[in-house]
């Protein structure tokens, strides 16, 4: 059996500041180890998604005929739509436990947010003109994007670093606890540099909550930014780590 790793590191912070893409990459991600059945379906799409481009470019250049657009808008609709409903079944298992961590650690009214929606070859014949125009595929899942909020803010363009911190943290805390749900064994969480930016009341209740989620190795740039206790601590100096 293998033990699954979930890490923090400051720039993961962009899961929730950055731009859709990368939104689309981690949910993706996620899809993999919660079903581990549908973890090749980001990139099945993708490929399906990247011929499609191709052909509407090679019509547009006169080299193709639309007919030959034809079997990739099929691929595009049937792999986008089972994709945007893998998401949305992601989504939603994760809802409630990031909600509830959030709250525990201040960000009140914490939700995540994504709503499947159906990619039929329809809609994307519809659109054809417009695509062979631009040359690429203006419908599907690749343009869809989760919402973060806190109450009804997109913490994205209207939440403070604090809170962009407290909502990846309890992103990982959520996913962490699903996955012991599933399997049994809690994860292993890597945390580095979680703690800065927050007040000592939530630096506390983070590290209480973390106590209760299975192994956590935790990175400080000092003991005195450990608000408890840790079960064992480690002074790290180049290329050594010894007690402290």
């Amino acid at each position: 059996m293998r033990l699954a790793v979930l890490a923090f590191v400051p720039d993961r912070l962009a899961i929730v500041k950055g731009g859709p893409a990368i939104r689309r990459a981690y949910f993706d991600r996620m899809l993999g180890r919660f079903a581990p059945s549908l973890a090749a379906l980001p990139v099945e799409y993708g490929r399906a998604l990247a011929q499609r481009n191709e052909s509407l470019r090679r019509v547009r250049a006169g080299a193709s005929t639309r007919e030959a657009v034809e079997p990739w808008t099929e691929q595009v609709a049937n792999l986008g739509t089972e994709l945007d409903t893998a998401r949305a079944e992601v989504v939603a298992a994760l809802d409630p436990g990031f909600g509830s961590t959030a709250g525990t650690l201040g960000l009140t009214a914490a939700t995540l947010a994504y709503q499947s929606r159906e990619l039929a070859v329809s809609d994307l014949e519809a659109r054809l003109d417009r695509d062979l125009e631009r040359g690429t595929t203006g419908l599907g899942p690749h343009l869809r994007d989760v919402e973060v909020r806190a109450g009804d803010r997109d913490l994205r363009g209207f939440g403070s670093q604090g809170e962009q911190r407290l909502a990846v943290l309890s992103l990982l805390l959520a996913e962490a606890a699903v996955l012991t749900e599933q399997g049994g064994i809690p994860p292993l969480l890597l945390l580095d540099d979680a703690l800065s930016e927050l007040d000592a009341d939530r630096r506390r209740l983070l590290s209480t909550r973390l106590g209760t989620a299975g192994q956590t190795l935790v990175t400080a740039t000092g003991a005195e930014a450990l608000p408890l206790a840790p079960a064992q601590l480690l002074a790290v100096t180049p290329g050594h780590a010894e007690p402290a």
